[in-house]
């Protein structure tokens, strides 16, 4: 074969063979798009003092909750004080919040949230009190004190302050001892399910393909759009946990609803990868009228024997109607990249975008579901 010959077919590899090359969509583990319902944590709270404040804690006049709990601490303490007597501003009242994970076992740390309850200003240098922390069943499963960890900051003075963050939020990072076990074990599973965390046919049915074809047998059927329910096999009875972990390493690609998602207090605009558009013609046209208000002095001429000095209003107002804004043609948008760069055709901001997207989808010419918050 020629030089010549061999370039050319080079050439003609290198232009036509990556159109051939299929485009691999994103794939993720099982484990990152479904959960188990007998592997999941559960919610924590506690109601609880926080001392030590430097003259940040609660007023006692405006919170008797306070007042009641430092009361009742005392006397539990064996400290017995006349009434009318508390004036501290060193302490807050508080809920506790913690999240119990699965299988946790007595003696083991979890994290607790801090919140004020009280007209606190801030938590920093406080010391949580022994809280304890109970489930929806009235048992409590963990107790929790500690030093608080508190992020925000506020300063004020007498003409001025500042705030950074939230100061009467704070963390104990494990700050509660786990003191009770849930009742009961992985291992007694025969059966299992399995809940997507976004809810869809096809990626529930593609899961269910991929567990099968990896044990060889009818362990998985789909029961809805977000269940799967799943067999434990005769070789992994008694070794549920090993089960759990090969099916949560498994590939799949998920599918997803097109959907467009506005959030009108912020601006925010996502749209998702499926998102498709229908040709429309779209034009973005306002109107902004400008207020001036320009008083003028009008005073007598000078040696009048009459006349007085008065304020005469002036106001200017003008119109824009922005006429030199023309209708756009929007082309059919088959990919997220050429929708997006149609948008910004448009020459407007995110506040006309989402305007423009309720209008297309208004139009039937917008192919997703349009979620506004």
């Amino acid at each position: 074969m020629s030089r010549q010959k061999k370039f050319f077919i080079l050439l003609f590899l290198c232009i036509y063979a990556p159109l051939n090359v299929p485009v691999m969509a994103a794939q993720v583990r099982v484990k990152d798009i479904a959960s188990f319902d007998s592997v999941r944590y559960n919610h924590l709270i506690g109601y609880g003092l926080v001392v030590g404040l430097a003259g940040t804690g609660d007023r006692l006049t405006n919170t008797p909750f306070t007042e009641v709990s430092i009361t009742s601490m005392l006397q539990r303490l064996g400290i017995a004080l006349p009434d009318d007597n508390l004036r501290t501003r060193n302490v807050a009242a508080v809920m506790v919040t913690a999240n119990l994970p699965a299988y946790a076992r007595n003696g083991s740390a979890i994290d607790v949230s801090v919140s004020a309850m009280g007209d606190a200003t801030d938590l920093r240098g406080g010391v949580l009190l022994v809280t304890p922390l109970m489930a929806a069943d009235g048992e409590v499963y963990a107790v929790a004190q500690g030093p608080l960890s508190v992020s925000g900051f506020a300063a004020s003075g007498q003409a001025g302050s500042v705030t950074s963050g939230v100061p009467t939020s704070a963390s104990v990072s494990n700050g509660a001892i786990v003191e009770r076990e849930l009742g009961f074990d992985l291992d007694d599973f025969s059966r299992l399910r399995m809940h997507l965390r976004n809810p869809d046919f096809t990626t529930a049915l593609r899961i269910e393909e991929a567990i099968n074809k990896n044990f060889g047998a009818l362990l998985a059927k789909v029961d809805d759009l977000t269940t799967v329910n799943i067999t434990v096999p005769t070789e992994f009875q008694g070794q549920v946990a090993r089960f759990l972990a090969e099916i949560g390493s498994m590939v799949i690609e998920p599918d997803q609803v097109a959907r467009v998602v506005i959030d009108e207090n912020s601006g925010a605009i996502v749209i998702g990868a499926n998102v498709r558009i229908s040709e429309v013609a779209v034009t973005l046209g306002s109107i902004t009228i400008e207020v001036q208000e320009t008083p003028q002095v009008s005073q007598p001429a000078p040696f009048a024997e009459q006349g007085e000095t008065v304020v005469v209003p002036r106001t200017d107002i003008a119109v824009d109607t922005s006429e030199q804004q023309r209708l756009q043609l929007l082309p059919e948008a088959p990919t997220l990249q050429e929708l997006i760069n149609g948008l910004n055709a448009l020459g407007v901001g995110p506040r006309g975008i989402i305007s423009v997207l309720q209008a297309i989808k208004s139009a039937g010419a917008l192919h997703a579901e349009l979620v506004v918050e």
